[in-house]
């Protein structure tokens, strides 16, 4: 009878499996791009021009899987939209409040053989309240330390386009071939060499 059993072939199989933190087996996540030398090939001073050159590279077959958009110089901003008192954060909630209400009510009327149109509205008008309600008595609860509205966004002061060093002179091409049709004029005619805003660089490494 051969020695061992089911237990002994999985713990030897296991034993030889990489560890990763704390003896726990590492599998690689999903998405990360595959580690090696990548070359900027673009840098943008917003993020919509670096998006619009990776859908192009996209939209011409390039492996966009060996792209990566990078932001330097990150810097939290928060917009103040204005003033917001307690009818203002009542009424911003009976507006969630009712498009909520919409929402179940129309998934109630589905089960309604009739006066769906009943159970819509009353639907509407008790998750308006709530949210009227609930948004009063949220920004009671701050006790006037924040009264007024605001939207926080993350920003980057320069975001650059990389792509492995195996196809950064293909992503150049169609780079440079992107840029010079943004430089055309309505007319047919050119305005000059490309730029774009776009500046390639040396090889960075990952």
């Amino acid at each position: 009878m051969p020695s061992g059993g089911p237990m002994s072939t999985f713990a030897n199989l296991t034993s030889r499996l990489p560890s990763g933190p704390g003896g726990v087996p590492s599998i690689p996540a999903n998405g990360v791009p595959p580690a090696g030398p990548t070359t900027q090939v673009a840098s943008f001073d917003d993020y919509p021009s670096a998006q619009r050159s990776v859908d192009f590279l996209s939209d011409n077959g390039f492996p966009v899987e060996q792209s990566t958009i990078v932001g330097t110089d990150l810097r939290l901003v928060e917009n103040v939209l204005g003033r917001l008192t307690t009818g203002r954060a009542a009424l911003a909630g009976a507006a969630s409040g009712a498009w909520f209400g919409v929402l179940i009510g129309l998934l109630l009327g589905i089960f309604t053989v009739s006066s769906w149109w009943q159970v819509l509205v009353a639907a509407i008008v008790i998750a308006t309240a709530w949210g009227a309600i609930f948004g009063a008595i949220a920004h009671a609860a701050t006790g006037g330390r924040r009264d007024f509205s605001s939207r926080t966004s993350l920003l980057a002061e320069h975001y650059a386009v990389n792509v492995g060093a195996d196809h950064a002179e293909a992503a150049r091409q169609l780079l440079t071939r992107l840029n010079w049709q943004s430089t055309m004029t309505p007319d047919g005619g050119s305005m000059g060499p490309p730029d774009g805003g776009s500046t390639p660089d040396g090889e960075q490494r990952a």
